[in-house]
């Protein structure tokens, strides 16, 4: 690890431990070439001229680092690969914070790859969510979609500095795929990458709707889900995480959601919510008014207090790692969840 990425991860930890926001979605685009069933991101996309532009991230960037002291900053879609400035994005939030990518792998190819990289990408995730081509191309509306995505990986593992430590692939986990989680890791760790997932969440906004024919596991998730945790290192997620499934899936007692405080959401025109789920409810704009303004009005959403809408991997991360974290917690981010 170079003195740069050390110093960028000491100021990570030092963040969470003061309690300092430590982590913001940001989705540069809700424009996509895909149309899968979970998501109506596509559907509320508007015009490129109309997102957010590259001045619009430098003034936030500065607001960020002005309110905490290093975000994980996690590029969202949309497909963020449809921008042209992807690249200059990266750089922008690098230079203070860890920028994390997520993508379908489409659009990406060996430069594109190696630009990243060499603009200060921290991690990225390429989604994958069957073993199986036919499926997982159904599900993400395109033919060809999951041999582009593997096709993606391998690019982005040989351009990453660290290799496959800073590569995963992401699995949304629904009730149709969860139990083919075995074979998706066999195929990632073949691919010398990480692995990483996500509950599907169902109850937030543009989240496939009424009509999506996808929900989340049924049943009891855990104890399989923890033992795959065990056998396969390159599992890539808090174990605090996976034992929590069942209790949000069973209706149980699950901890305060800390979604407005120490994490949020930005969308593509520039609005600001609690998290990815409340997006049609935000406490204002970073084009119009400082981010510090915003954030301390935030709390006082309806709504918001005492929320338990979803359980995916940020809001994990955001309990896990909230107040200041947990033993555990921080043995996983030390270890397991290491990008180098």
């Amino acid at each position: 690890m170079g003195l740069a990425e050390l110093k960028r991860d000491l100021g990570f930890a030092a963040g969470v431990l003061r309690r300092r926001p430590f982590q913001v979605l940001l989705q540069v685009t809700n424009r996509c070439n895909m149309r899968c069933s979970f998501c109506t991101f596509p559907q509320n996309a508007v015009a490129p001229e109309e997102e957010m532009t590259l001045d619009d991230y430098r003034r936030l960037e500065r607001d960020l680092a002005a309110v905490g002291s290093r975000f994980m900053v996690s590029l969202e879609g949309g497909e963020p690969f449809v921008r042209p400035d992807l690249v200059e994005i990266v750089r922008l939030f690098a230079a203070r914070h860890l920028p994390i990518l997520y993508t379908n792998g489409w659009y990406v190819d060996a430069a594109a790859a190696r630009a990243l990289f060499e603009a200060g990408l921290t991690q990225v995730g390429v989604s994958i969510d069957y073993p199986d081509a036919a499926r997982h191309d159904r599900k993400r509306g395109l033919a060809g979609a999951t041999e582009r995505a593997w096709r993606a990986i391998d690019r982005f593992r040989e351009a990453a500095p660290h290799g496959g430590k800073q590569v995963h692939v992401m699995t949304v986990l629904t009730e149709d795929n969860w139990r083919d989680l075995g074979p998706l890791l066999e195929q990632s760790a073949a691919r010398a990458v990480c692995h990483c997932v996500t509950l599907l969440s169902t109850r937030g906004v543009r989240r496939g709707g009424a009509g999506s024919p996808d929900r989340a596991p049924d049943g009891p998730v855990s104890e399989t889900l923890l033992a795959l945790w065990r056998r396969h290192p390159h599992f890539k997620i808090f174990r605090e995480y996976l034992e929590l499934m069942d209790p949000f899936l069973g209706g149980g007692a699950m901890p305060a959601c800390r979604a407005g405080t120490q994490s949020f959401n930005i969308d593509h025109v520039g609005n600001v919510a609690p998290c990815i789920e409340k997006i049609d409810r935000p406490a204002g704009n970073v084009r119009r008014e400082p981010l510090r303004e915003i954030l301390g009005r935030m709390a006082s959403l309806e709504g918001v207090a005492g929320c338990n809408d979803c359980w995916t991997a940020c809001r994990g991360m955001n309990q896990i790692l909230g107040a200041g974290g947990g033993v555990r917690g921080w043995w996983d981010l030390a270890t397991r969840m290491r990008s180098s």
